[in-house]
């Protein structure tokens, strides 16, 4: 095996399995525990008015992302849609409890590793066994599709949570 093939096999990987956990969490949201009701009420808790709009926002970007991560198509928007997911959850809720995801609440460690892997696959692309590749699109990899991602991910949680965030007073 080459180096190239290796790399390209490595980023499937990469690709695969972050897309399959971001479709999990979409599905999960949508059609697990309370369903797409129970996700809105948990993110109008969170400060997310309203909840509804932002369960579907969400969970329908986690879906979205998911796939064409798997498929390695738009990659950059497709890693944009996880950095923006994970940014909003973690100032939404993990901050505040710690870095370490088994502390109560849950910490931002497992958010923040998704982002950055999100942020990598961005920088060095979908590799060669993805559509992007087949396509020519974001070849080569490099400073576009990492800004892309930064600029829409980050951005775009910014804007969100500006817009839209509106945490209660905490009890002391």
């Amino acid at each position: 095996m080459s180096a190239a093939t290796a790399g390209d096999a490595s980023l499937l990987i990469l690709r695969a399995g972050l897309g399959v956990v971001f479709v999990a969490h979409g599905y999960n949201h949508i059609f697990g525990g309370g369903k797409i009701a129970g996700t809105g009420r948990w993110f109008e808790s969170l400060g997310m008015r309203p909840g509804i709009l932002h369960a579907w926002f969400a969970s329908l970007a986690e879906l979205g992302s998911g796939v064409l991560l798997m498929l390695g198509l738009a990659t950059p928007f497709a890693c944009a849609g996880v950095v923006g997911t994970m940014v909003v959850a973690a100032v939404t809720n993990h901050l505040r409890n710690g870095f370490f995801i088994f502390r109560p609440g849950e910490g931002y460690e497992y958010v923040l590793s998704l982002a950055l892997a999100a942020i990598g696959l961005a920088g060095v692309g979908a590799g060669g066994w993805s559509v992007d590749n087949a396509l020519n699109l974001f070849q080569p990899p490099g400073w576009l599709g990492l800004g892309v991602t930064l600029v829409a991910g980050i951005g775009g949680a910014a804007g969100l949570l500006v817009v839209f965030w509106r945490p209660l007073p905490q009890s002391t």
